[in-house]
């Protein structure tokens, strides 16, 4: 006779309440670690240090001599600590997906573990990647094309806080830009689209990736080509991945549904 599979979580359900208790305590510990890179980042190197390194790229390009000013009486407090913490949480990420990971991970098949777990690290060290990239690669470019570009009757001086509006918007955009293979991979382990499909949409994609990129990037050549290059490099990427994470996170009834009937078939 035939018997139907355990199910792994069988008899590991919480109450609700449980789960809201536990979910307080994960929200806590991961604010707990962005206060901590918080506090450290502001004894060493301090906030002042950390803005002047944040705008070194735009202030290189800048003629000798100039800087960069504050209209808002407060900015040259406010806007450094604004920096600060957003290095706290690029400083805390790892532990604050740790708490994410830990809080679903009960909830999850075995199967599924091996996909989520990679999924959480990749995803991380793609967002920071696109960042660096970002910051080390496309500002120098784009800041020198644009101060070559600028009249000489015109004295650049960028206010502080539209600076930092900038950089944070570009990271975000390039970081989100650097999940593209994570998109890629999720949707095609959930069988929304096969991978086939999406080797036939890689023209669209290439479309879609450029017109991102003149919407999201300034209106220069250097930085869209930047961001669609990389996107489009990327879905390649993630396509190879998905094949790689199909095969290896697949639930036993799809690795061997065929194989299971057979044998119940045989001993029945």
């Amino acid at each position: 006779m035939s018997t139907a599979p355990k199910d792994e979580l069988e008899g590991t359900e919480q109450p609700f309440v449980s789960h809201l208790v536990e979910l307080r305590d994960r929200l806590v510990k991961a604010l707990i670690a962005i206060g901590i890179a918080f506090g450290a980042l502001c004894f060493w190197p301090g906030p002042g240090a950390l803005y002047d390194l944040l705008a070194l790229p735009l202030v290189s390009q800048l003629p000798e001599g100039s800087k960069l000013i504050a209209t808002n009486p407060i900015s040259p407090f406010l806007v450094p600590l604004k920096v600060t913490l957003m290095g706290g949480f690029m400083l805390a990420l790892p532990i604050v997906l740790y708490q994410v990971w830990a809080f679903v991970a009960p909830g999850l098949y075995s199967h599924e573990k091996r996909l989520v777990l990679p999924l959480v690290v990749s995803s991380t060290l793609l967002f920071v990647g696109g960042v660096a990239f970002c910051y080390f690669f496309v500002f120098g470019k784009v800041f020198a094309f644009i101060q070559g570009f600028a009249p000489k009757s015109i004295a650049a001086a960028p206010d502080i806080e539209a600076y930092l509006g900038f950089v944070l918007t570009m990271f975000i955009a390039f970081g989100a830009a650097f999940e593209v293979p994570i998109a890629v991979v999720v949707l095609a382990r959930l069988n929304v689209v096969s991978i086939q499909k999406l080797k036939e949409w890689r023209g669209y994609f290439i479309v879609i990736a450029f017109i991102i990129a003149a919407i999201i990037t300034p209106p220069d050549v250097v930085s869209q080509l930047s961001l669609a290059i990389p996107m489009c490099l990327l879905y390649e990427v993630g396509i190879w991945a998905a094949h790689l994470f199909i095969r290896h996170t697949q639930a036993p009834a799809e690795g061997g549904g065929e194989s299971a009937e057979q044998d119940s078939s045989k001993s029945a």
